[in-house]
């Protein structure tokens, strides 16, 4: 029987293992040097080490495990940036033995780099902020008004500002110093000067969709209650689905635009001075909270899987009051906001009334919960050591200067 192959093992991953386990489908899950929480899922068959290798090595890797495993014609699943990348790129060499879901490169490009997503906002006539690239000379003949934030415009590796999201910066000092200390961890022209939104993740909004040549089939819409951090969160914590027309109606514009085929999420944020649903991510793959769609209505792994295998797959759209909690990471971020009196006690039970999805709490599958907490400290104390170790240097072409 055909499988599925999934590319991560954290709790994106996991939400995916377990919708197609749970119909029935053979799941392998490819993992970093450590394991992740999809490792310990009951639906997992078997957990593989991905390589720390570049795309020939990888890809490499893949094909002799689809030969050797007996693989051939399994669905892979890219969870994260980079991995979703990586199956764009190499697209041709990996479709010999897998089926894809994820589009060619020229198609995901615009999602995978802020600098063409600003483009693709244009395109779509959607709101985008305010953005600068620095150029030849750095900072100095950007004339922009605070607060910004300095964003990556990839996110593949893996260091302080990638692993943060965005920088706040307040003044132009703040900026000097703030953009010094990104140019050593990535090259000039990777590094973006944007308008801040104000607001929280109250504010933020997404259009969550598996599209199919620029045509959405299954689609919802959600905001991102709580997040960590609350002003522009690297991920999300408590999310509802909500009806809000304007957002589906610009998402299904953007997707319609990039001619787009797969899973995507695509986020906005409400400005509360200008009213505009602006535009800030495009995520071109399975995303945190994308099993809040079960609970919907809308099985995106499972509807992808049937439309990569050519299945028909029927229009569906999520319904809206529905919840998803990401526990470990909610409750943390819950206290936050109740000492900051931005929560009450009361308005944060609420939220645990039904319909709700846990990310990695399942009765059917306990072990991945009671798993988390120890597995979520050792990666963070792993990712402390290796950012301190990080001290590159980059010129404007990408090559590094310093070690």
């Amino acid at each position: 029987m055909t499988g599925a192959l999934v590319m991560g093992a954290d709790y994106r991953g996991l939400g995916t293992t377990q919708s197609l386990g749970r119909h029935g489908v053979r799941v392998w899950v490819l993992r970093g040097s450590s394991r992740g929480v999809g490792c310990f899922s009951r639906y997992a068959e078997r957990s593989v080490r991905w390589p720390d290798g570049d795309d020939s090595e990888r890809v490499d890797f893949l094909l002799e495990l689809a030969g050797k495993g007996g693989l051939q014609g399994w669905v892979l699943f890219p969870t994260a940036d980079d991995s979703a990348a990586f199956c764009a790129r190499n697209r041709d060499e990996l479709a010999a033995s897998y089926t894809l879901t994820t589009p060619p490169w020229e198609v995901l490009r615009w999602a995978h780099d802020k600098r063409f997503t600003e483009k693709l906002a244009i395109d779509a006539e959607v709101p985008f902020p305010r953005t600068w690239v620095p150029g030849p000379d750095g900072i100095a003949t950007i004339g922009c008004r605070f607060p910004v934030i300095l964003k990556p415009a990839v996110r593949e590796r893996p260091n302080r500002l990638t692993a943060d999201k965005a920088w706040r910066v307040d003044d132009r000092a703040s900026l000097l110093s703030r953009y010094a200390e990104a140019r050593r961890l990535m090259p000039a022209d990777q590094i973006l000067v944007q308008e801040l939104v104000p607001g929280d993740g109250r504010n933020q909004f997404s259009f969550a969709a598996l599209a199919s040549r620029g045509r959405c089939v299954a689609t919802l819409v959600a905001r991102r209650t709580r997040q960590y951090p609350m002003d522009f969160g690297r991920a999300s914590t408590f999310v509802e689905t909500v009806d809000a027309p304007e957002v589906a109606r610009l998402g299904a514009r953007l997707v319609e635009t990039m001619a787009y085929t797969g899973l995507v999420e695509i986020e906005f944020k409400l400005d509360p001075h200008s009213g505009e649903l602006k535009l800030l991510d495009v995520n071109p793959r399975v995303w945190g909270w994308h099993t809040l769609g079960r609970r919907a209505g809308v099985d995106f792994s499972l509807l992808l899987w049937r439309l990569a295998r050519g299945e028909p797959v029927a229009p569906v759209s999520g319904r809206p009051g529905v919840r998803w909690m990401w526990l470990a990471a909610d409750v943390p971020t819950a206290l936050r906001e109740m000492l900051r009196r931005r929560l009450s006690l009361a308005a944060y039970l609420r939220g645990f009334g039904r319909p709700i999805d846990f990310a990695t709490i399942a009765v059917d599958d306990p072990l991945p919960g009671l798993v988390e907490i120890p597995l979520q400290a050792a990666t963070t104390l792993r990712a402390r050591v290796r950012r301190r170790g990080d001290r590159h240097e980059y010129d404007l072409d990408g090559k590094p200067v310093r070690a």
